[in-house]
């Protein structure tokens, strides 16, 4: 698989997730401002990409600084400020800095493992996750519903939630996966979409107000999201919208389960009330394509991600197995 996000000649390579599913092209990022303005606009994220990223941007720091540390630190603590929510964002940045203390080739070494880990992790976190849906679902082709991107582009290589999706296909055991489109950047129908046409996974696209709808019909047997950060009671945040799909799940009888690497999980917060939830320019709502679609002066509430309590969860799954 193509690594979403790598290191390169001195510079950190990403596929711009803007430009999908219109244009696939790559940038090099040879600065930390690049990074951080990259991450800000969603170019490169989800949550083990985000880990990645934290990672190089201060492998990047350390090479331009030379021996002052001190503006490696600030450098990288700007970077682990650029989104709150993903804890895997200050978690590759701090065991970035471990390092620092070899120089600038040991950080970057650093991040180079935490790039060939990725995908390790997260095939096993999938595949475990896809033993659990079969246990709980049983062995036969499933209609899977997932919410915003967690595949690949969501990670450095292969994916968390659609990491399932792709265990089960090769079993031959996907009758059809909906995805979400997810407002309001519609990752799941720009980028999942995307990744399940490329894999060649029946798929349908579907308003993120619909899901309850399929839920209700009972056209849904499981659903599966990944996650931004995982608090210790396993309280889960998410997309915005994962919170109304895990109710509406429950009230249906559907199994509900999220999908994401050990680096997800915050021990240090006992439950979700504790996570910061990021609010984004009012602007991705009030406006499509640059176009503007609600009144000038038009205020709004943007959270990028929902929190789910985990006595909605059917089971967090990671790989080291079900943690709830």
């Amino acid at each position: 698989m193509r690594r979403t996000i790598d290191w390169d000649d001195g510079a950190v390579l990403i596929i711009d997730q803007c430009a999908l599913p219109a244009e696939y092209r790559t940038l090099r990022l040879r600065t930390v401002e690049e990074l951080i303005a990259a991450i800000q606009r969603l170019a490169v994220r989800g949550a083990p990409a985000l880990g990645a990223a934290g990672a190089l941007g201060v492998a990047l720091a350390a090479r331009a600084h030379g021996a002052d540390r001190d503006s490696v630190r600030a450098d990288a603590a700007a970077l682990a400020g650029a989104r709150p929510t993903a804890v895997n964002l200050s978690w590759g940045v701090e065991r970035a800095l471990g390092a620092l203390p070899g120089g600038a080739d040991a950080v970057l070494a650093e991040a180079r493992a935490i790039l060939d880990e990725d995908e390790r992790v997260n095939r096993e976190a999938s595949r475990l996750a896809a033993d659990e849906v079969l246990r709980r679902c049983g062995r036969r082709p499933l209609r899977l519903l997932t919410h915003c991107n967690a595949g690949r582009l969501a990670t450095v290589s292969w994916g968390t939630a659609l990491g399932v999706v792709w265990h089960l296909h090769e079993a031959g055991l996907v009758e059809e996966v909906f995805a979400d489109e997810t407002r309001p950047l519609l990752q799941g129908a720009r980028l999942t979409a995307w990744e399940l046409a490329e894999a060649g996974v029946p798929y349908r696209v579907l308003p993120d107000s619909a899901a309850a709808t399929a839920l209700a019909r009972g056209m849904v047997d499981c659903v599966v999201v990944g996650a931004d950060r995982i608090a210790a009671n396993s309280d889960t945040a998410n997309k915005i919208g994962t919170y109304p799909l895990a109710l509406a799940a429950v009230r249906h009888g559907v199994p509900f389960f999220v999908v994401a690497p050990e680096s997800t999980v915050d021990e240090s917060i006992a439950d979700g009330s504790a996570i910061v939830v990021e609010e984004r320019d009012g602007a991705e709502v009030t406006s499509f394509a640059g176009t503007h679609v609600a009144p000038e002066g038009t205020r709004t509430f943007n959270p990028a991600f929902d929190v789910t309590p985990a006595d909605l969860i059917t089971a967090v799954v990671t790989e080291k197995g079900v943690r709830w």
